[in-house]
């Protein structure tokens, strides 16, 4: 929703002319219902309904529909809120502004609120509503409503949950993966299998974390969880698989991850690898002095655990035919603190990942390059990596 106050302005107006809820507002987009709800209270005036003619709705049941009704239940008058709820019972069509009035400012509104939620929610109501219960539990007082979805949830069996674990919302995923490992309800197995899919970083610390847990509980075995881990594509759930491989009484396996791609994942495995009695610098250099199949993150794993002297030996892949292997061998060699003058002529590299990581080496030492000849680089049939590392460079040097 890229204007809620407008889309708010528009769902109002619709109900005022008496259009059904579902076409008035995306009824399953919870920032749909908060943008009405202040909506509301924006435009009511404007569009002449003052109170008295809410409260004749809410006196005639002949006339309150759903639409006036949502209407009543965001006015900005408590009184008649709170009024409103009184004829929101049995209209699951209205729930979700009960959700939002059970964190209302006006404590009879939202005590009355509160109760009605309590009688309403149950399980199917409780899945659908979860986005926005843990939207407007944000607010100050919208904890109620998240502390009765837990209650809802916790006595629900765990194929019911299934549409939360894989909701498209990271907090709703965030949320019920909390409330299944706290309770047990998944499997060492399909924790691993969540941390390795899922996209969203908490979900894949706490699912991978409780895999493990539940393995060392008994609650499944080694391999259950090593595969899925080891072959994720995030870096936490390589990481922990990793970590795990010294415990399982692996560790010779975590040699195959020191040139991992990701800086996280080769500390882990230099970490078991050192338990285990290796020593990863030496293992680095091997592969760097053999720069056939070299993967790059054995590159930048030389230079972070390496000495200054490693630095000889990451020189000559500043020219190596991969670029992979180009850029990792500049940050190294920024990691490793050398004299940055011999980097200059990078910056004319084809590949633009090399010039981007001889711009983060130059950066700090700018004032010491050839103006001039960075000004030549802005030429216009100057690659644009090249000229976008120019530029920075020239705003770092700052003035003659």
């Amino acid at each position: 929703m890229r204007d809620p106050a407008a889309a708010g302005d528009a769902a109002t107006a619709r109900l005022v002319d008496g259009t059904p809820l579902p076409d008035a507002l995306d009824v399953d987009d919870p920032r749909a219902w908060l943008a009405l709800d202040a909506g509301v209270r924006r435009t009511q005036w404007s569009a002449g309904l003052p109170r008295r003619e809410y409260t004749t709705w809410l006196a005639d049941p002949g006339v309150l529909d759903d639409p006036r009704l949502a209407l009543a239940l965001c006015h900005l008058d408590g009184r008649v809120r709170q009024q409103a709820l009184g004829r929101a019972d049995g209209r699951p069509a209205l729930l979700p502004l009960v959700v939002i009035r059970a964190a209302d400012w006006a404590e009879p509104v939202r005590e009355r609120a509160r109760t009605l939620l309590r009688l309403a929610l149950d399980l199917d109501t409780a899945v659908s509503l979860a986005p926005l219960i843990l939207l407007v539990g944000r607010r100050g007082r919208g904890g109620h409503a998240v502390g009765l979805l837990d209650e809802v949830l916790r006595a629900a069996p765990v194929a019911r949950l299934a549409p939360l674990l894989g909701h498209a919302d990271r907090a709703v995923r965030r949320f019920t993966h909390r409330l299944a490992v706290d309770a047990r309800l998944l499997s060492a197995a399909e924790l691993a299998g969540t941390a390795a899919r899922d996209d969203d970083v908490v979900v894949q610390r706490l699912c991978s974390d409780a895999a493990l847990a539940a393995v060392a509980e008994g609650r499944g075995t080694v391999d259950d969880v090593l595969a899925p881990l080891l072959a994720a594509r995030n870096p936490h759930a390589r990481a922990s698989g990793v970590t795990a491989l010294r415990r399982a009484g692996r560790p010779e396996r975590a040699e195959d991850f020191l040139a991992d791609r990701s800086a996280l994942v080769r500390a882990c495995a230099r970490y078991v690898v050192r338990q285990h009695g290796g020593e990863p610098p030496q293992w680095y250099r091997r592969r760097c002095a053999a720069p056939d199949a070299l993967p790059p993150g054995a590159v930048i794993g030389l230079a972070e655990c390496g000495e200054r002297a490693d630095a000889g030996l990451l020189w000559p892949l500043v020219d190596h035919p991969d670029p992979r292997v180009r850029a990792q061998a500049v940050a190294g060699l920024r990691v490793l603190d050398v004299d940055v003058r011999r980097l200059w002529p990078l910056l004319e590299d084809p590949a633009a990942g090399v010039v981007r990581e001889v711009t983060r080496a130059l950066l700090p030492s700018a004032r010491s390059l050839d103006a001039a000849w960075l000004t030549g680089l802005l030429a216009p049939e100057r690659p644009t990596a090249t000229k976008v590392a120019a530029r920075r460079l020239l705003d770092a040097y700052g003035p003659p």
